[in-house]
């Protein structure tokens, strides 16, 4: 399982090769590709349709695994591991933030939250006031009490952020997190994003989005299953570096 250690990257993907065969047709989803994503760094990854994002989401997530090449989280090689352990892998080291927010609607924005920590077997006590606090730290510590259906779509994916955080994860995986949300509310949540980050937590975003991309301080453009460029520093300022 990942560790702590001296390592620089959160995450390594060492020439993944993801290949679905229909027939006698073989699709490479994912061609070769090499990318080290740092610790407390922010990512965008963006591509049109079939370019290979969604792929690269599933493997990052640990929802699925490569066809070959390695995939390194925390400097634990997680590529080759079954079912049971990938899934032990999100519970436990991953926080995931979706869409379309992903929430129980019967359960409060407390409940919510703590959920993850219900399946990891934290004691009662602890969940709620883990609870409590990252409520606190995006801003809904007077909405403990409300349910999904009483928020707003921006209050609503902040619950989500607040429930991803839950576990400490090795790093955010945010899958189109401002997609259902107007142009104000989703700057909030990136600016939401931005502040975690700022803090330290590692966040990989994919987007199809540019005004949303251009906040992560380093974008990684896909296409045909390989890596077409890869950006560091922020789009159109000055020391922006692309690779």
């Amino acid at each position: 399982m990942p560790q702590s250690n001296s390592s620089q990257y959160a995450v390594r993907f060492e020439d993944i090769y993801k290949i679905y065969r229909m027939g006698t047709t073989e699709v490479r989803a994912l061609d070769g590709v090499s990318a080290n994503f740092s610790k407390g760094s922010f990512w965008a990854i963006m591509g049109p349709s079939g370019s290979g994002k969604s792929t690269m989401l599933n493997l990052l997530g640990c929802l699925d695994r490569p066809t070959s090449g390695k995939y390194f989280l925390d400097d634990q090689d997680v590529s080759t591991l079954n079912d049971d352990d990938l899934s032990d892998i999100r519970l436990k080291y991953l926080g995931f933030i979706f869409q379309s927010f992903n929430l129980i609607p019967q359960l409060t924005v407390e409940e919510n939250i703590a959920l993850p920590l219900y399946y990891l077997g934290w004691p009662n006590q602890q969940r709620e006031a883990r609870a409590r606090e990252l409520a606190a730290l995006v801003g809904l510590e007077d909405r403990l009490r409300h349910r999904p259906a009483e928020l707003s779509g921006g209050q609503q994916q902040r619950v989500a952020i607040a429930r991803a955080l839950s576990n400490d994860p090795v790093f955010l995986l945010a899958d189109e997190p401002t997609g259902n949300l107007d142009t104000a509310t989703s700057i909030e949540i990136i600016e939401l994003l931005k502040k975690l980050n700022h803090e330290g937590k590692t966040i990989i975003m994919v987007t199809h989005e540019p005004d949303i991309a251009r906040h992560a301080t380093s974008q990684l453009f896909m296409r045909d299953g390989k890596i077409q460029k890869i950006t560091h520093g922020l789009p159109d300022t000055p020391g922006a570096t692309s690779a």
